[in-house]
């Protein structure tokens, strides 16, 4: 399994997310996925679905620690209110 700490993009969703990577990972490789945010940390077990060109990696959650599930959900609402603000759906 491979550990990536990175910061999120606003391609995030409570069942995955979508990172630029310094290196590309194969589809269904897993990840442990760790990352700081201003609602606290979010640690992650995930799995490559799908690769964008320029190195970008969709992840599908397999897990997500318990206590850092309430961060995650805290960030998906600040994010959502932020694309509301700037007229984004």
């Amino acid at each position: 399994m491979v550990g990536m700490k990175f910061h999120p993009s606003r391609d995030l969703s409570a069942g995955g997310l979508l990172i630029a990577a310094p290196s590309p990972r194969p589809v269904d490789t897993k990840a442990r996925l760790d990352f700081p945010v201003q609602e606290g940390q979010i640690r992650a077990e995930a799995v490559v679905r799908y690769i964008e060109p320029g190195n970008r990696l969709g992840f599908k959650f397999t897990a997500v620690i318990e206590q850092d599930s309430p961060h995650l959900a805290a960030l998906l609402t600040r994010l959502r209110s932020l694309s509301r603000s700037r007229g984004k759906p």
